[in-house]
């Protein structure tokens, strides 16, 4: 079936929309990724990566908390608990990657639901598998957190899925 690649395009709200703070603190982590990457290049296992970007972030003054735990409700009532790879500058949660490819629907659906768990706005996927790791950084939003109504609409809206 051809699709019209327009039609499948992610919608994707600009970085403007988002409260400056926020975004100056992903900035931050983005070059503390940035450093880590210059410095190790990828083929590490993943804790490698994970403490030594931990490591740069508390350099940077960025708080850092790894493996961070959240609590997951379902009808009021908590049900389990998932754990993000670093909760980053108290805004928001970091995924860690180390594969060669594209971050795909798998690990963005991932990053979404913990957002989603946490209540926060913005989660990054970094994926220090890629040679250039530009090509491995993804911002992940969840739209519930930045439309700010909990029932208003109750139609699931997702950018991710096709």
């Amino acid at each position: 079936m051809n699709q019209n690649p327009q039609s499948t395009r992610r919608r994707s709200t600009p970085l403007a929309d988002l409260d400056p703070a926020l975004t100056e603190v992903s900035r931050k982590v983005i070059g503390c990724a940035i450093e880590v990457h210059k410095e190790l290049g990828p083929g590490y296992p993943l804790e490698i990566y994970k403490k030594a970007l931990v490591y740069e972030m508390k350099h940077e003054e960025v708080a850092a908390q790894e493996d961070y735990k959240i609590e997951v409700e379902f009808d009021g009532e908590v049900i389990g608990e998932v754990v993000a790879d670093i909760y980053a500058g108290e805004r928001f949660l970091v995924m860690l990657c180390n594969f060669y490819g594209e971050v795909g629907g798998h690990e963005r659906s991932v990053l979404r639901a913990q957002l989603r768990a946490a209540d926060l706005e913005l989660g990054l996927i970094i994926n220090f598998g890629q040679r250039r790791l530009k090509d491995g950084l993804v911002r992940v939003l969840n739209p519930d957190a930045l439309r700010g109504d909990d029932d208003e609409d109750d139609e699931y809206e997702d950018e991710d899925e096709d």
